[in-house]
């Protein structure tokens, strides 16, 4: 709903033949007193001035809850797992709590395989007179969680191998060396996958970054 709020805002400054300055973030602070100051007719003044009340109040909305969120996480029942799973590249402390939640119990996925099955991040597939056709992902099962891997896989299509930006390093400063150890690792494997299948075998990104997110 934000990002869409953002997208009507910026479209619609676009059509009054206004353009931010400077930065290219569209909705910083600095941004927003401007789009307030700026001198339109009385219909499109109102008319930005209600895009600006549902922009605002959304933001309030999303600080406050993931407030409740980061006190929900800091309870005994999930601070431990929650911490350990946000040492990997991507996986902040949202997606970590969101996994948790809506799973429940992991071991009840036999193999790896069954739990991507269940996020619907394997591949269809038809089966006739012995041949074996695949498409795209099957897209079924838990949409919520499927939508956060995937974007927690993003995290692997930039930057260098090894690198590791400031914020996880935040992130795993209370896990245990051998938690950090295994994260480090699989970061820096599936960023090598990512260049790899994309650079080297010429694989759209999009499908290299599904594949990164069934294997995270």
């Amino acid at each position: 709903m934000l990002k869409k709020t953002k997208q009507q805002i910026l479209a619609f400054v676009l059509r009054q033949g206004k353009r931010f300055k400077g930065d290219k973030t569209y909705l910083t602070k600095a941004n927003v007193k401007w789009l307030k100051s700026l001198e339109l007719d009385d219909v499109a003044k109102e008319t930005l001035t209600e895009y600006l009340i549902t922009y605002e109040y959304l933001v309030d909305k999303i600080e406050r809850l993931d407030k409740r969120i980061e006190e929900m996480v800091s309870g005994e029942r999930y601070c431990e797992t929650v911490n350990n799973m946000s040492c990997l590249l991507g996986v902040k402390t949202h997606t970590a709590l969101a996994l948790l939640v809506e799973v429940g119990d992991f071991e009840r996925f036999a193999t790896a395989r069954q739990f991507s099955g269940f996020l619907g991040l394997v591949p269809s597939e038809s089966s006739s007179a012995g041949d074996i056709n695949r498409f795209g992902i099957t897209k079924a099962g838990n949409r919520h969680l499927r939508r956060l891997l995937v974007e927690a896989a993003q995290s692997y299509t930039r930057g260098n191998i090894g690198h590791k930006p400031i914020a996880l390093k935040k992130r795993q400063e209370c896990c245990a060396p051998e938690i950090i150890a295994y994260a480090d690792k699989t970061s820096e494997r599936l960023r090598r996958r990512f260049y790899r299948l994309t650079l080297s075998k010429g694989i759209h990104r999009n499908k290299v970054t599904t594949a990164i997110a069934r294997e995270l």
